[in-house]
């Protein structure tokens, strides 16, 4: 096991800008990580392994259900307090971070808002006591980046509804106790169904041989001929723009969470730089190197500023999608770019798993695809500012 030595870069003095409780609940999470997931993530990732037995923990530190109200288990926090969480979660690990942004943005979150009040009292307790652990079922093996596409369907069967269909890619899926799964009607309107662990024709494979997120447990969603109770159909919202609104929340805590891996990565080459020596001097002190450190904080810096407005913009109700878009699409490329950048001034040890930057260099690529892709987010961004829809 590893000493975790880093130290956040505060190089604007960001801090001010934040609340006692942000800081609060910013500096439980971050010594949650230095403490638990810190020593152990490196063997779990090289094992391709999910840690399962930091659930409780993280529940404890409010990673499941950070904004959901307390009356339903929720720790009742603010949108730049969940960020933070997601943040320091994502130092850590991404893999890490999806599981809890999963479980947060798109298990509790469509329950919350598009649920009966019986299905809240039913599920988010135990979603954020870390009892029971949830999936969101969207991407299917044909239908990415056109999720209206979907294949998977159900049918009306007069005392509940038959569900087929199939779901990859899903995050959580092969422990968990319930899946938000999005299918098509008979009239081929999109709806939410909560299907539960046990339901007969349904099963979660886990999808093997990754190179990113290893330490993040990946499967898929199958249904043959599920049958779905109807006080399980998620009333309150449907149509395409139900699951979309969901990836805007999760969306939201990757652009800080991306953050996080960046501050990781900047730490870990800085001290490298400073106490690496060759031809006579640190490296450090080579132009080239402090070239790479400069960009490094520049970058982090904007993309703190960036993701703390968005909160404040979320807080108040303001935040749209194309915003956090903005966000997601920028912070994760700066992380992304950071991750590189970092491996370089590491030289071979960059590769190695004494360091964390080549774990969150291969977790950042799915990071950039997931929930959205680079390209396509940019072209949110071009619909927005241009009324011109490329999508067409």
């Amino acid at each position: 096991m590893k000493s975790d030595l880093f130290q956040s870069p505060d190089y604007y003095q960001l801090d001010e800008l934040l609340t006692d409780e942000h800081k609060l609940v910013r500096n439980t999470a971050r010594d949650w990580v230095k403490k638990y997931l810190s020593p152990i993530i490196e063997e779990y990732a090289q094992r391709s392994e999910f840690p399962q037995t930091l659930v409780n923990g993280l529940a404890e530190v409010g990673a499941f259900g950070s904004y959901i109200p307390e009356e339903y288990g929720g720790a009742g926090l603010d949108q730049i307090s969940y960020g933070l969480i997601m943040q320091e979660l994502e130092r850590g690990d991404s893999g890490i971070r999806s599981t809890a942004s999963v479980q947060t943005s798109l298990v509790m979150g469509p329950i919350y808002n598009y649920g009966t009040e019986e299905q809240r009292k039913k599920y988010l307790p135990k979603l954020a006591s870390g009892e029971w652990i949830g999936s969101f079922g969207l991407t299917e093996p044909n239908h990415g980046s056109n999720p209206g596409g979907m294949e998977t369907k159900f049918k009306d069967m007069g005392d509940h509804y038959l569900l087929n269909g199939s779901k990859m890619w899903i995050s959580n899926s092969p422990i968990c106790d319930v899946a938000v799964v999005w299918a098509k009607n008979e009239e081929g309107r999109i709806h939410g169904l909560l299907v539960e662990r046990g339901m007969e024709g349904f099963s979660t494979p886990e999808t093997k041989n990754k190179w990113s997120l290893r330490a993040s447990i990946t499967g898929e969603l199958l249904f043959d001929n599920v049958k779905v109770p109807k006080e399980n159909l998620l009333p309150n919202k449907s149509g395409l723009s139900a699951p979309l609104k969901c990836l805007d929340h999760a969306r939201y805590g990757i652009a800080w969470g991306a953050i996080g891996a960046a501050m990781d990565c900047y730490d870990t080459a800085l001290r490298y730089a400073k106490e690496r020596t060759q031809f006579g001097k640190p490296i450090g002190q080579f132009q080239l190197q402090q070239k790479k450190l400069a960009e490094m904080i520049t970058e982090i810096t904007k993309a703190q500023l960036l993701a703390w407005r968005l909160g404040v913009l979320k807080n108040e109700g303001k935040a749209t999608s194309a915003q956090i878009s903005m966000a997601k699409r920028n912070n994760v490329a700066m992380a992304l770019e950071i991750a590189r950048e970092s491996r370089q001034i590491l030289g071979a040890m960059g590769i190695s798993g004494e360091y964390s930057i080549m774990r969150h260099a291969m977790n950042l690529e799915s990071v950039i695809t997931y929930e959205g892709t680079h390209d396509v987010h940019l072209l949110i961004t071009g619909l927005d500012i241009t009324g011109l829809n490329a999508f067409k």
